[in-house]
């Protein structure tokens, strides 16, 4: 009968090779209930560079310090609830490889900006849903109640399709410098799932959702620069959707 042996590395000795590298994590830390001041602190870690930054929070929380606090929910960027800075940039903790953060350096964490810290990465996201709600993000139709589903052409359903993607993590309006100021402004993600509806063939709530956003805290503020499309961990054209609203606001003009 065949045995089995473990995998030879690329040496032959007949042993795993271990991958793992030793790399640091630099993470603001903030507690209200301790301090007022916000502090930095470095933890250096062995992990496998293969390995995303949401695996590395974890091994800090349960191996080196189990106050540090964080939002993670499904873990494979569909709830959205894990979106914080990573050197300098918003991103999905649980969607970024280490090995793609040039982890020789200390690595950067940090929660998203333009929203209260509640607790070190954790932000209050009340007026992000607040301006989610405020733009109606349901499906409005008048009548009675319909006795089969209602139906729209592949054309009709493609014409919103990029905007149904977001997933609420709040990236694109937190990497908004007209946000970050005027926490008032709707913010890219509102826009966008504005946009969903507005130009679904069957809606009947676009002109009420126009109206809202043609208020001075609505698209107008919107100044262009492509953060919020940089940001969106998953690739919807942000700035085009806002782009596409402002037209539908000046058509409606004329």
């Amino acid at each position: 009968m065949a045995t089995a042996t473990a995998p030879a590395d690329s040496a032959g000795t007949g042993t795993q090779t271990d991958h793992r590298i030793r790399t640091t994590f630099r993470i603001r830390r903030f507690n209200p209930e301790i301090s007022d001041e916000v502090t930095w602190q470095d933890f250096e870690i062995s992990i496998d560079p293969k390995e995303r930054v949401l695996d590395a929070l974890h091994q800090i929380k349960w191996e080196e310090d189990g106050t540090l606090t964080f939002r993670r929910s499904c873990a494979h960027g569909i709830c959205g609830s894990d979106a914080m800075r990573i050197n300098g940039r918003n991103r999905l903790a649980c969607k970024t490889l280490i090995k793609d953060l040039s982890p020789e350096k200390p690595i950067l964490v940090e929660p998203i900006k333009g929203l209260t810290v509640l607790k070190d990465l954790v932000v209050d996201m009340e007026p992000f849903f607040q301006a989610y709600r405020d733009v109606m993000p349901f499906l409005i139709t008048s009548g009675n109640e319909p006795t089969r589903e209602r139906r729209q052409s592949a054309e009709d359903r493609e014409r919103f399709d990029d905007t149904t993607k977001c997933i609420l993590c709040a990236a694109c309006t937190s990497s908004c410098p007209v946000f970050w100021n005027d926490g008032q402004y709707f913010g890219p993600a509102a826009i966008v799932n504005a946009h969903r509806f507005i130009f679904d063939s069957r809606d009947e709530g676009g002109e009420q959702r126009l109206e809202i956003l043609n208020d001075r805290d609505g698209v107008w503020r919107c100044r262009t620069t492509f953060n919020c499309t940089d940001a969106c961990p998953r690739g919807i054209e942000v700035t085009k959707a806002i782009q596409e609203v402002k037209q539908a606001l000046i058509r409606r003009r004329f």
